[in-house]
C-alpha cells in the first residue's frame, strides 16, 4: 500500500463525515484539505491509469517518458526526485523502456558513473500520441473548472509545496 493510500485510508478514519474534530460549518482544517486533495489524486490516477496500462506501459514507465519528453534528455539519477520513484525504481522503469527501445542511454565520457537518457525517435512516436490522449482524459476530469479556477488551483498548490519543502528543510528531512 502506498503512502498515500495509506495516508487517505487512516485520515479518512479518523476524520469521518461525523467527525468530533472537526465540524463542517467552521473554516476548514488542513487536515481536511489535505484529505480531499489526495481522494482527487487517487481518483485521477483510477480515472486515467487503466489507459496507460491498454497502451502497454506501467506507471513509473509513464512518468519516466513523461519527463523526458517535457524536459530532454537528463542522468537517470535526476528523473528519480522529478517524477517521485526511488533510484532502483527509476532504473527498472530504464531498463525496460531501453529494451522497447524508447529510451536511449549514453554514458558520460568524464565520469562513466553517470547515464544520460533520452527519448529515442520510436519513443517519441509511439508515446506522444499516447501523452496526448492522457492529457485529454485529465482535461474531461477538469471540465466543470474554469481556467481561473484552474491557475487560482495551481498558485495555491504551487504555495503550499513550497511552503511544505521549506518546512523539511528546517526540519531536516530533505
Amino acid at each position: 500500500m502506498s503512502f498515500l493510500s495509506t495516508s487517505i485510508y487512516m485520515m479518512s478514519s479518523i476524520l469521518g463525515r461525523d467527525s468530533f474534530l472537526m465540524e463542517r460549518r467552521r473554516t476548514p482544517e488542513a487536515t481536511h484539505t489535505l484529505l480531499v486533495m489526495l481522494k482527487v489524486l487517487r481518483a485521477l490516477r483510477h480515472f486515467a491509469l487503466p489507459f496507460i496500462l491498454k497502451e502497454g506501459l506501467g506507471e513509473s514507465d509513464f512518468r519516466v517518458l513523461e519527463v523526458l519528453l517535457h524536459k530532454g534528455p537528463m542522468p537517470v539519477n535526476v528523473i528519480g526526485p522529478k517524477v517521485d520513484l526511488n533510484p532502483g525504481s527509476v532504473s527498472v522503469a530504464v531498463d525496460r523502456l531501453y529494451k522497447k527501445g524508447l529510451v536511449s542511454r549514453v554514458e558520460s565520457q568524464s565520469d562513466r558513473r553517470v547515464r544520460t537518457v533520452s527519448l529515442t525517435e520510436k519513443g517519441r512516436r509511439v508515446f506522444v500520441p499516447i501523452f496526448r490522449q492522457h492529457a485529454a482524459l485529465i482535461k474531461r476530469a477538469f471540465q466543470d473548472v474554469s481556467s481561473e479556477e484552474q491557475r487560482q488551483m495551481e498558485e495555491v498548490l504551487k504555495r503550499i509545496g513550497r511552503r511544505a519543502e521549506e518546512l523539511g528543510e528546517q526540519e531536516g528531512h530533505r
